[in-house]
């Protein structure tokens, strides 16, 4: 694409429109009242009002037709970013300090004192056209993995870019702040009036009270704002910042702000950014000392589930006529005075199915919960590690058999109504690692030969 044809495939037509109509709609206005001005110096009243009205309707007609849609399309973004500042604690007491000195100019009359007024309020304009400049043109970027695990820190790379020719001084990238969320209680919805129900002859537009919902939060990615101290014309700063998220789910963000106090600090200049940024925090895992009262249980009964004729070895026992001789240990012979013979492991069927029983609301404490869902990606991701052959379940749990998939299940998981139950669990030679709230001995039984059961 030419960029003649760029520029004009981004034209807004709509607004070019408007605003040659209004121009038009303007030229027949002075017209009509150059005509109203002749005709009344001619001597014809009547001629003279008609032409006048024409005017005064036209211009009317352009000022609510016209202008308030060409303000909203052209200037709205600057009015919006112009009106975004923050008188700092430095500002207040140099206002404070200006009223002072304009109340003893006018009780004493002092010309020195007016001249001294009147370059300190120049100066907070100076400021605001400053900092309006510093902040004007800059290019942000925000790049955020998509994935992380809680408690554990991960690297956000802030990079502002400055195409302009001249610089930009102390610069602060942040989240904009939260907006008040409404109080639950009860508030109008838009519906319609329809008689009968069923026919739909009529068809009005019609309120109901209904109560207001509250959705949870949303939980802002950057957490801290990122300082850059200098950004040089035509070249891009950027800074990696270590963030820490304490709970797992969706982080979202659709917004952020620029921010600036250049150059007096009188006030805090803000610009907004429209970035949409997504980040998936998995279940935080547990670290391995807080692991080790459920962990050696569970690979001692894995491994002796699979324990078979692979090349890890399993176990040194005694020789029985079965056992072939190239098995047969002789050091271990030779020391206890018997024959003995090594015993591997089955590489071929380390298979291990990780289930995770969500319970339903106030079944279990918020606190066990939690660690259940931590132990069980905690688990994932250690027995991944060993190379084992992992498989998953749960209830409406819909992903593969990836890592990642489980991780991102567990991630949005909460309590929910129990709609699916173990017996559905398919019955298989993999060894079932199962976390539930259910009580001991409620297990189905060809589940419980193959397993090993934490309760939450």
């Amino acid at each position: 694409m030419t960029p003649l044809k760029s520029t004009l495939a981004n034209i807004d037509r709509e607004a070019w429109l408007r605003f040659f109509l209004a121009l038009a709609g303007l030229a027949l206005a002075f017209a009509a009242a150059i005509f109203s001005a002749a005709a009344a110096e001619a001597g014809s009243p009547v001629a003279s009002v008609i032409f006048a009205s024409t005017a005064l309707f036209l211009s009317g007609l352009v000022g609510v037709l016209s202008i308030p849609f060409l303000l909203r399309r052209v200037l709205a973004r600057r009015v919006r970013d112009a009106l975004q500042f923050e008188l700092t604690r430095e500002g207040k007491i140099y206002l404070a300090a200006v009223l002072v000195i304009g109340i003893a100019a006018l009780n004493t009359a002092n010309n020195l004192l007016y001249i001294i007024v009147a370059a300190m309020l120049a100066a907070l304009v100076v400021s605001g056209l400053a900092s309006g400049a510093n902040l004007r043109g800059l290019e942000l970027d925000v790049a955020v993995p998509r994935n992380a695990f809680a408690a554990r820190a991960i690297g956000v790379r802030v990079r502002l870019a400055n195409p302009r020719w001249w610089p930009s001084f102390s610069i602060k990238v942040l989240s904009p702040p939260e907006k008040k969320r409404k109080r639950p209680g009860w508030e109008w919805h838009k519906t319609k009036f329809i008689f009968p129900r069923r026919r739909q002859w009529l068809q009005l537009p019609d309120y109901s009270l209904r109560r207001r919902v509250i959705g949870p939060a949303a939980a802002n990615i950057l957490t801290r704002p990122v300082y850059f101290t200098y950004i040089a014309p035509k070249r891009t700063a950027d800074v990696e910042v270590e963030l820490t998220f304490p709970r797992r789910g969706q982080y979202s963000q659709d917004g952020f702000s620029v921010a600036t106090r250049f150059p007096f600090s009188f006030l805090t200049k803000t610009r907004s950014v429209p970035l949409d940024r997504e980040l998936l925090v998995y279940p935080q895992l547990i670290q391995p000392d807080e692991l080790l009262d459920v962990l050696p249980l569970i690979t001692g009964e894995f491994v002796s589930f699979v324990r078979g004729r692979g090349s890890e070895l399993y176990r040194i026992r005694e020789h029985t006529p079965q056992d072939p001789a190239r098995y047969v240990d002789w050091k271990a012979t030779a020391k206890t005075g018997s024959l003995k013979v090594r015993e591997f492991t089955r590489e071929d069927e380390r298979r291990m199915r990780v289930v995770f029983d969500n319970p339903e609301p106030g079944q279990v404490s918020t606190e066990s919960y939690e660690r259940a869902v931590s132990l069980a990606a905690t688990l994932a991701c250690h027995f991944a590690g060993e190379h084992v052959d992992l498989s998953f379940a749960g209830p409406d749990y819909e992903g593969s058999n990836s890592l990642d998939d489980f991780l991102r299940y567990l991630a949005l998981m909460q309590p929910a109504p129990r709609t699916w139950v173990l017996e559905q669990l398919s019955v298989s030679s993999d060894f079932n690692v199962i976390l539930t709230a259910r009580t001991p001995g409620s297990i189905p039984t060809p589940i419980w030969v193959t397993s090993y059961v934490i309760y939450m």
